[in-house]
Formats: C-alpha cells, structure tokens, sequence
C-alpha cells in the first residue's frame, strides 16, 4: 500500500514534467499490413470516455495530463483502432504493434469482452492467448494509472470474460477499484453495483462497500433510468437503499414513461414492499398520460398488482379494457397468467373473462391440462359462469377426464373443488378425490397445506352429499370431517354486534349456537331454532345432523325451521361488486342445502337497509332473508361494505 502511495505522489508531482509526443511515429499507421491514414476526431474517442468533473478523474493523473493526454495525436489513434476493432485478432495485433500503457491495455480488454458478448465468442480462447495475458500484466503493473471510468468497464470485462476471483491480477483490480470508490460519480458507483448485484449477488464485499457509498451519496441521484435500474436490479440486497429509491421515484413520478413504471412496480412485487403512496402515483400517471399500453406491460402490471394485493380500480379497468382485444392473439401461458392475476384481485371482468373461456373453447389443443386447470381455478374464485357454459365445460370434461391420475394431489384436489364451485363436479372427479387410497397420505400431518388440503375434501365431500343426488360414494370417514375446526380468529365488529343482537332475541343461551363448525367443513356464527310464531326453542333437545356430534335425539317439530345466521365481511366479495366470492357462494349454498333458512348479514348504511325479515334482530346492520335452496341468491351480500 505504501509503495501505491509513493508511487501515486510521483505521478501528481512530477507527471507536468513529462514531454507530450509532437509526432506521430510511423508504425501507429500501420494496421494488418496495411498503411492507413492518421485523422483527428472531432469528438473524443473512446479512449476518453470518462466525465470531465474532477472527482472522476483517475487517482495518479494530474489535471494537467488529462488534458494533455487527450491531445496527445497518438492516444487519439491508438483509441480510434481499439474503437473500430471487430474482431479479438485485430485488437491483439494492435498490441503486439505498439506500446500500450495499462489505460489503454485496459480499454483494448473491454473491447474484447465486448466483442465477445456480441459475437458469442468462446472467452476461454481468449483467456489462455498469452497476448491477452500480457495486457493483464501491462494493466497490472501500473493499475493506479487506469482511469476510473476505464477501471470500472476493465472490472466488468474480466467478471464477463470469465476470469477467476481467486487470481491475483484479479484481485488487484477489484482492490484498486475498493480504493478509489470515494472517487467514482454516482452514475459509476449505480452501473457497478447493477453489474455486481446480477453477477455476484449478496456474497460479494466489493458490492456491500458500493452500497453503503450508494447510501451515503444517495442525495445526487438523478434522473430516472438511475433510479429505475438501481430499484431492480440492487434495492433487493438493501433495504435502506431502497428506502431511498422509493423517496426519489415519488418525486420523478411523472417522468417515468409506461415501461419505467412496468420495471418499479414488478421491483416492488419481488420484493414484498408494497409503497402505497408510490403505487398511486404510478397509478394515476399512468392513466393521465399513456393512454396506449402494450401486451408485455399490460401483463406485468397486473401481475405485479396482484402480487401486491394492491386495489386500483380505474387501472384495473384500463388494463381489463386494453387486454380484451389482445386475448386472441395471446399464448396460453399468458392467458392462465392473466386471469389468475385478475381472479387474485378479486376483479372481475365480464367481457375479458368471456373471451377467455371463448378462447379456451377455440384453443382446446393448444391449453395443456394445468392451462386448462388455472382458467378453472380462476373463474371458480371469482363464482363466473361463461355464457356458453355447456360448451365451455363440455370441453373441460372431455379434456381432463382421462387426465385425472395425472395431476398432483393438490392439484387434482383443487380442480374437483373449482368444479363443485361452479356445480360442475361429476362423479369420476367425485370418486377420485374421495376415495380412500387418495386422502390416506395426508392423515397425520399438521402442516397448513395438508390442512388446507383436508378442509377442502370436506367440502367436496358436502357437495356430494347436499348436491349431487345420484353419486353413491365414496365418501370421507367421521374422522375426517372432525378436522374441519378452524383456528382462532379475531372478533371482528360484525361478528360482536351479531352477538349483542342474537343475545336480546334468544333470550336464554340454550336457545342458539355461536361460531358452529359443521360437518361440511363451513362455520355457522349463529345458529337457532324457531317455531312457527318464530319463537326461539332450546337446540340441545333436538338432533342436529349437521354437527358431527349432537347433544339432542329429537327431530324437529313439523312447523319449525333451523336459522343459520352466516356473516359476510368485506374480504369475502368481489372488488367491484356486492357478489360474493365463489368460496363464499358455495358455503351458503351448503348451509341452505341442509335444511338451514339462511340469514346473511352485512355491514351496511342503515339508509340502504332492505326491510327486516319477519325474525326481529335489532341492532343488525342488514339482514337478508333466505331463498329456496338449490338456486343462486341473487342478493346475497347486498348491502354498503
């Protein structure tokens, strides 16, 4: 280090000294045997790309021999041919011909790195030519005289060019370049750590030291292609640097064009951060002002929205609207990725969905069972039911019948699931899923999938059983359906102001049931007894079916009714609808199906409250009543969120 340092002072002081060529010399005019004429450049040439501010000249060059040095005919020469060279043989040649100094030995190595890159060379040919060894050496030897801006590309090219960390002329320029960070400008400190971040991740020490300068100096960054690579390409290794970043792409908000807001928002996806004040001013420059989106940024914002499980509405009508002409055109890979982003947002669509299920029916042979699969999922989450229907699902069934025991059990599982949804759900699915062979590798484990698994199972079990008259089993064993307790949750105000209400009405405790897991895998909030003047009788003296064990043996009297009251919050309906969740539509259809008269209860302005039905419940914010079981609610969730 000391001998760095001598050697460094000797340059400054004394480099004025050194007498500039005034000529020249003959064989720089000569290229591959052939005499060419030397010309001046009207602009710098590549020999001298580097920033004319004092911080980013190289440590040991005087101000004096920058300036120097860039008049210098014979450097203008030397750059102009590493420029123009188009091929590692010309540039080899070039040093075999003259006498390099390490900046230009370093330029002639980025060129080649270059040339490697865009011709698709073989770099280990070039690594072991010893004339390429020699230009290490010349870099090597008087590394403290490369400029910076040369520095860092030299760095770039060896990584690029496959050179081992563990050589020591390797090793010397990632320390000089250590030393020097203080020196480089910002744009060179974001343009090595982009290159180090995809490169060599988060174990490089060299990258963790450009960071912390990146974080220190985060107050010159500007303009907005910085900002954009730096989000996402490093801000996932530094969480205060990407702080940062999301300070200054607030405030370029309505610079970045559609393709910049594309690259931020997927940035933020993989990342898990979910910048509220910065989405919505994407979000609404991006309405304001591109009024034309192409397909790949239509697909990656919606993606990146639905990672986020952040809520535009008008975006999500842009894109929707946008997205409708392109569907036919699409691959299938981009249709599953599409809807299963819309379905993630609960944001549905009805022309976009209609034309993929249209497209589904026109590309049967092009959708490969998991496609076909994730249409499925995807329209069962959000209850759609396409217009053409019987062709649409008559395609399906022809299409994954015989591909059942080809599907993973999850899979497989929530397909038949999707398919009881939407009550398309026919007895080879049924007597796939239910059988024992299927549901005996998940006993015992306590994992949340398993779990999630078995809930499910229970639910398919119950649409066999209330919805599907003519399947005859199988069917889960009792041990199963035991299973279907959920875990704890938070009160939430409804679920509290249901029970003050129901309290007043029952009158005694033995009279309802609160928070009633039942035998199909739904939970009840409250459940009751009335006679035919609507008057609360005590559940324990009857039987209750539904429960996997009932306290009472008597049957219900012929003019009484089981109220089941089932409470709907927010998360359980679609974005831009009252309608509620396909998941949600088939538990009240379950419960209905089961002798139940449902009551659903929402919350709602009491100035748009239907009228109460005849059972009184004071205090609840809407009530519902209940339609014949079997058919759809066409006001089920009605009522202000």
């Amino acid at each position: 280090m000391a001998a760095r340092l001598v050697r460094r002072c000797c340059w400054r002081h004394f480099g004025a000294f050194v007498s500039t060529p005034s000529a020249v010399p003959a064989s720089l005019l000569v290229r591959a045997g052939k005499v060419a004429m030397a010309r001046a450049l009207p602009q710098a040439p590549f020999t001298l790309f580097h920033t004319s501010s004092p911080s980013s000249w190289a440590d040991g060059f005087s101000v004096k021999e920058q300036v120097e040095d860039s008049r210098n005919p014979e450097h203008k020469v030397i750059g102009e041919l590493i420029e123009t060279a188009t091929s590692p043989q010309e540039l080899f040649q070039l040093s075999e011909l003259h006498a390099l100094n390490s900046n230009q030995a370093s330029l002639v190595i980025t060129q080649l790195s270059r040339l490697a890159v865009e011709k698709k060379l073989e770099t280990e040919s070039i690594l072991q030519d010893e004339r390429f060894q020699q230009l290490v050496s010349i870099t090597d030897s008087q590394i403290s005289q490369v400029w910076n801006n040369t520095l860092v590309n030299l760095l770039k090219s060896l990584y690029s060019l496959g050179m081992e960390s563990t050589r020591r002329e390797m090793q010397s320029v990632e320390q000089e370049v250590l030393w020097r960070l203080r020196r480089l400008t910002f744009k060179q400190l974001a343009s090595l750590a982009e290159f180090l971040a995809v490169r060599l991740g988060k174990e490089s020490k060299l990258l963790n030291e450009v960071i912390k300068k990146l974080e220190l100096r985060w107050i010159e960054l500007e303009g907005t292609r910085t900002v954009v690579t730096l989000m996402s390409k490093v801000g996932h290794i530094s969480p205060a640097l990407m702080d940062r970043l999301e300070d200054k792409a607030l405030e370029l908000a309505e610079q970045f064009n559609p393709d910049d807001i594309r690259k931020i928002t997927l940035a933020l996806a993989y990342q898990n951060r979910r910048c509220v004040p910065l989405l919505r001013a994407l979000s609404y420059h991006l309405i304001q002002k591109h009024s034309e989106l192409s397909l790949n940024i239509l697909m990656d914002l919606i993606f990146a929205y639905g990672k986020m499980n952040f809520h535009q509405p008008q975006v999500f009508q842009k894109i929707a609207t946008d997205l409708h002409p392109h569907v036919s055109t699409m691959t299938p890979v981009e249709v599953t990725r599409c809807i299963r982003s819309f379905a993630l947002l609960k944001w549905l669509s009805l022309p976009l969905f209609e034309a993929i299920a249209q497209y589904a029916v026109d590309n049967t042979k092009q959708l490969s069972v998991t496609h076909l699969c994730s249409i499925i999922l995807s329209f069962a989450r959000l209850n759609f039911q396409p217009s053409g229907s019987e062709d649409f699902f008559n395609m399906v069934h022809e299409k994954l019948q015989s591909q059942l025991d080809s599907l993973e059990p999850h899979l497989l599982t929530d397909l038949v699931w999707s398919l009881c949804v939407l009550q398309q759900a026919k007895a080879p699915y049924l007597q796939r899923v239910l059988a024992p062979d299927f549901h005996a590798g998940i006993r015992g484990d306590q994992s949340p999938k398993a779990h999630n698994l078995r809930l499910k199972l229970i639910h398919i079990n119950a649409a066999a059983k209330l919805e599907s008259p003519d399947y005859r089993g199988p069917f889960l064993p009792a041990e199963m359906l035991s299973l279907a307790e959920p875990a704890g949750e938070k009160v939430t105000l409804l679920q509290s102001s249901l029970r003050e209400a129901l309290a007043g009405v029952l009158g005694s405790r033995d009279n309802g049931r609160f928070d009633v897991c039942t035998i199909y895998g739904w939970q009840i909030d409250a459940e009751m007894v009335v006679n035919s003047e609507n008057r609360p009788l005590p559940l324990k003296d009857f039987a209750a079916p539904h429960l996997l064990r009932s306290e009472g043996t008597k049957p219900l009297p012929l003019d009484a009714r089981r109220v089941a009251f089932l409470r709907w919050e927010f998360p359980n309906f679609s974005n831009r609808s009252k309608d509620l969740l396909g998941r949600y539509v088939m538990a009240r259809r379950h419960v209905q199906a089961a002798g139940f008269l449902v009551v659903d209860v929402t919350r709602q302005s009491p100035a748009s409250a239907p009228s109460a039905p005849s059972l009184p419940a004071p205090g609840l914010a809407a009530v519902i009543p209940s339609r014949p079981a079997g058919r759809q609610p066409e006001g089920a969730g009605e009522g202000g969120i």
